[in-house]
């Protein structure tokens, strides 16, 4: 083999080798510049903040609830220190830290055993360097690996159980506390106040460890470095210096299928224009939000032979009771078919109540009045496509 082209592996250099190998060779073999985006500056700083409240726990061996205004004051400082501007954005963040604070709850320092925990796990000829963001005692046998996200979406079930990241936190955490028999799992997903869950058993781990030694082998080996488009190429540090991006920006196509009943030509030329139309939807809203903030200090643009506005449209919402009242003179039918025919609520706003009411009645108590409400929901269903890649 040849000499090590890195010094040690992380998740996030496999990860990123995995998905895009010129991703990697430009940020880790050519060392560029990378040139973070919103969703990375924006989760980075939450975490800064995550750390820094805990670790303050940890050092003056509190125990109780969560300070909201440190949390608040510690945000202010990681938001100067990320260079994100927005109001919306700011919010969207000061209500994350909020909901966290709220629904951890009481802490006890002496239940947290670490916060930012480094780990070194040696693997064939490869030493994996990481750190696990949290590390909680459970019981004398069980320890909780706690990993946060400000993913938009929630992981499916698949993903969780398959996640390397989490495998190699499974055993780095095994290795660093001997005596615990289990190790939880999951991901703290900050924009839902939802942590998700999973564990691994011995298969799982040993299919870890073969996999990152072969893929580590795999990136010595690499005498060439393709691009990769995938869904998240709209968020690589590095795209202003990828061709391909370039021509995926411009419409270029490298597959067409000539004939659709070859299937794996159809499936192939399908996953390029999915890949392409969210790079080309993300460049048109980078675009229109330039234009967006010309429209308001002005009332239109003419520009390239089209004009731009912006307009209100307005939607309908019926009061319930009144509405329900007017149809009730006027047809004859009485209040209770009215409401059953007309009355439903609206998820979202169901949501967003029920999260208001944990602050009162505390986490366990909404899940089973959830659990509780949605045995009373009607369910829809429709057929749905769905794609994942698998390689």
């Amino acid at each position: 083999m040849s000499a090590l082209r890195n010094e040690h592996l992380s998740y996030s250099r496999l990860s990123r080798f995995e998905a895009c190998p010129l991703s990697y060779r430009l940020h880790y073999l050519d060392k560029h510049t990378a040139e973070p985006g919103v969703p990375l500056s924006f989760g980075k700083a939450l975490h800064a903040v995550l750390e820094r409240l805990l670790q303050e726990v940890i050092d003056t061996e509190y125990a109780g609830a969560l300070s909201e205004e440190r949390a608040l004051q510690l945000y202010r400082e990681a938001w100067a220190a990320s260079g994100l501007s927005g109001l919306d954005l700011f919010q969207q963040g000061l209500g994350i830290l909020q909901d966290f604070v709220r629904q951890q709850g009481r802490v006890d320092s002496r239940d947290i055993l670490a916060v930012e925990k480094e780990f070194r796990l040696p693997v064939g000829p490869f030493t994996v360097l990481g750190f696990i963001d949290r590390v909680d005692w459970v019981d004398e046998e069980t320890i909780a690996v706690i990993d946060y996200k400000s993913n938009h979406q929630l992981f499916t079930r698949e993903e969780l159980d398959s996640s390397l990241q989490l495998s190699l936190y499974a055993l780095a955490a095994r290795r660093m506390w001997p005596w615990a028999k289990k190790v939880r799992l999951s991901m703290w997903m900050l924009r839902h106040g939802v942590r998700q869950e999973t564990t691994r058993t011995e298969e799982q781990l040993d299919a870890a460890l073969a996999y990152v030694e072969t893929l580590g082998q795999q990136m010595e080996k690499a005498e060439s470095f393709p691009a990769r488009l995938n869904p998240n190429c709209v968020y690589c540090d590095h795209r202003r210096n990828c061709p391909a991006y370039a021509q995926a920006l411009e419409g270029q196509r490298d597959v067409v299928c000539e004939d659709t009943s070859d299937l794996e030509s159809v499936a192939r030329e399908r996953q390029e224009v999915a890949h392409l139309a969210k790079i080309l939807g993300a460049r048109k809203a980078e675009l229109e939000g330039v234009l967006r903030a010309h429209l308001a200090e002005q009332v239109e643009l003419v520009l390239a032979g089209t004009r731009y506005r912006m307009f209100n449209t307005t939607s309908l919402d019926y009061p319930l009771e009144p509405t329900v009242a007017v149809l009730a003179r006027a047809t004859g039918l009485s209040r209770e078919e009215l409401m059953q025919r007309l009355a439903s609520v609206e998820k979202k706003a169901l949501d967003a109540l029920l999260k208001d009411a944990g602050k009162r009645l505390g986490t366990a108590r909404v899940a089973l009045l959830k659990a509780e409400l949605d045995s009373l929901a009607a369910k829809h269903h429709s057929p749905r496509f769905w794609a994942k890649e698998v390689a």
